[in-house]
């Protein structure tokens, strides 16, 4: 049993190195106040959910928060510790500890396929409503003068958030159905 913890803990840690290594080299472009689009920099996150259930997932997700805070943490305009803490909590433990429950909600579907991508679908939309939040209620004083605060932070998170939900789920959608075919693989126990 030890020895099998070992081994997922190495996988759950290389998975966060891939998503890092993904998120900072390989963005396709990056929004002025943060946000980029990266060629698929949330699915190793997410693939730690269909292999290994949901508390693994989770724990790979907040560890990879934490990281990320350390990485590239963008202080709030609002100068309040209430701010500070709710950017902490919607812009990155709450919107990478999510990913990690991608498996939960692919459960109902039966083909593999299908099932990644409703899952991938769901939690990366469940990470944009925390970004979508954020941005109402920390981040609009970026929005400009007559512009809805909702309208500013709708159109600011969703033009970078909606190219990489497609692209995840792409991307997960076919890894998954080919990550099940794999001498060894357990994919099918974490659901």
């Amino acid at each position: 049993m030890r020895k099998k913890t070992t081994l997922i803990l190495v996988e759950c840690a290389m998975m966060i190195a891939m998503s890092t290594v993904l998120s900072i080299f390989f963005k396709i472009f990056t929004m002025p106040q943060g946000g980029s689009v990266t060629l698929a920099s949330m699915a190793p996150l997410i693939l730690v959910s269909y292999r290994h259930g949901l508390k693994w997932g989770l724990g790979t997700g907040f560890t990879h928060a934490l990281l990320q805070m350390v990485i590239g943490f963008y202080a709030p305009p609002a100068g309040t510790f209430l701010a500070f803490v709710g950017v902490i909590a919607l812009d990155y433990i709450l919107a990478f500890t999510i990913l990690g429950s991608a498996a939960f909600f692919g459960r109902p579907f039966k083909n593999r396929a299908v099932s990644a991508a409703v899952g991938t679908a769901a939690v990366t939309f469940l990470r944009f409503i925390c970004s979508f939040l954020s941005g109402i209620l920390i981040w609009g004083s970026f929005a400009p003068q007559g512009t809805p605060v909702w309208v500013y932070s709708l159109t600011y998170n969703g033009s970078y958030m909606l190219p990489e939900i497609i692209i995840t789920t792409v991307v997960v959608a076919i890894l998954v159905p080919v990550l099940d075919r794999l001498p060894g693989s357990n994919f099918k126990k974490a659901l």
